[in-house]
């Protein structure tokens, strides 16, 4: 077999960005029991940067990145440094990872407080081949020291792949451009990068843009809606914009990356939004679990954004992001459209149903993906391509980039600000008023 060509090599990794977004055949997407581990014999080390619930699971919801490197690696694992500031927390997860099966992954794991300790203190035999980046995305996505850690990543570890989790930042507003030369220096340096928005590796996604490819379609619309249980939701900075960046760019951020995944590039001066604020009377929310007095009220978050804009291609998208629903379960739907054809997902964090509209019949298809993991096949893609696995260039893709992950960003904020310039135009009507009266 030939090798892969230097083009197909790129799009496996997800260099750059193209008019067509990458995919992966749906049948290549297997739940974890039914994929071998990576076969040899030598150590496959990792980094894990942050030892909270995204790398390590929780109640609150299905991720767990050190569960998926487990499965995928089997005892090629080995996890080299921990690092994370909450050094109690970091040693209280390696001990619980020790006492299962899988303790030789873990069991000399050093715990180190900054990545610049692991650096200065790190063995030679202990160089990573991969870097996992879960720690929160207020200490990524920038040039500033403190939250450069992908320019550290770089400069440490030129070639070393990288995982990062989404979004790729949380900071002001004008620093998205440092986030676009982070992306380029990923680029150039031909870094093997994902970032987490593994919506886009569900099976249920994946065949949605199969239909559309076989097809030849062009998308018209795409109609998403978000509704989280806020109930449910204990911790303090995500209901606080100064630390989140709100729940568009904090939460959103995956339908907002959805519909750029079928949609295309989004004109980003036509976007506009609603908001309905805390403050107001449909606002008020009864089963708050954090003290929301303890925040400023400039930056609690919005119950209700509706945003609509324009792609390039002249489709046009909306999205509503809700904090309404109490409970535990969440409500979300993901609408394409084209001629002829419908597709919509529903509830794809859990148990993703897809229902299809074709010509020719009014009636949908229904079809309901109950064994699919895009949190596994995410990592395992993002393995087979730094293994270099297969020489099929479709048989394992990034599917998303850093510089998509950017432009996902880039566009959550523009929404964002649509909606504190229509609120604050809004306000100023009210005090003119209030004068006239």
């Amino acid at each position: 077999m030939s090798l892969p060509s230097r083009r197909a090599s790129e799009h496996r990794r997800g260099s750059g960005l193209s008019s067509r977004r990458p995919s992966i055949d749906p049948s290549r997407l297997m739940p974890m029991d039914r994929v071998h581990q990576v076969g040899g014999s030598d150590d496959f080390n990792v980094v894990f940067i942050g030892a909270g619930n995204i790398m390590f699971g929780s109640d609150e919801g299905p991720w767990n990145h050190s569960f998926r490197f487990e499965h995928k690696l089997g005892p090629r694992l080995k996890v080299v440094a921990l690092i994370d500031p909450a050094i109690e927390r970091a040693t209280s997860v390696l001990q619980k990872k020790c006492e299962t099966f899988v303790k030789s992954a873990y069991q000399d794991t050093r715990v180190f407080k900054t990545f610049e300790d692991f650096v200065r203190n790190m063995h030679p035999r202990d160089r990573p081949r991969a870097i996992i980046v879960g720690s929160p995305p207020m200490f990524r996505g920038s040039t500033q020291p403190g939250r450069n850690i992908e320019v550290q990543i770089l400069q440490h570890f030129p070639g070393v792949a990288m995982f990062i989790e989404k979004p790729i930042a949380t900071g002001p507003e004008g620093e998205i451009e440092e986030a676009f030369r982070i992306s380029k220096m990923i680029e150039d340096s031909k870094t093997v990068c994902s970032v987490g928005y593994m919506l886009r590796y569900l099976k249920a996604v994946q065949m949605m843009k199969k239909i559309i490819d076989e097809n030849q379609l062009t998308v018209m619309s795409t109609i998403a809606r978000y509704a989280c249980a806020y109930e449910s939701i204990a911790k303090p900075d995500w209901w606080d914009k100064s630390r989140s960046a709100g729940p568009i760019i904090e939460q959103g951020t995956h339908f907002c990356d959805l519909s750029r995944y079928f949609g295309g590039e989004v004109e980003i001066s036509s976007v506009q939004a609603h908001s309905l604020e805390w403050d107001e009377n449909a606002g008020h929310l009864s089963r708050i679990n954090i003290d929301e007095s303890k925040i400023a009220p400039e930056n609690r978050i919005p119950r209700v954004t509706a945003a609509t804009w324009k792609y390039e291609s002249g489709a046009v998208g909306s999205f509503t992001h809700v904090v309404a629903l109490q409970g535990k379960n969440y409500s979300c739907e993901f609408e394409v459209y084209a001629d002829g054809y419908s597709l919509k997902l529903v509830n794809p964090y859990v148990q993703p149903v897809l229902y299809i509209r074709k010509p020719g019949d009014d009636n949908e298809t229904t079809i309901r993906f109950g064994d699919d993991d895009p949190f596994f096949s995410e990592v395992s893609n993002l393995i087979d391509i730094i293994e270099d696995i297969e020489e099929d260039p479709e048989a394992a893709t990034i599917l998303s980039s850093y510089e998509d992950a950017v432009r996902t960003y880039e566009f959550t904020w523009a929404i964002r600000k649509a909606t504190e310039k229509c609120r604050e135009e809004r306000v100023k009507m009210a005090a003119e008023a209030a004068k006239v009266a």
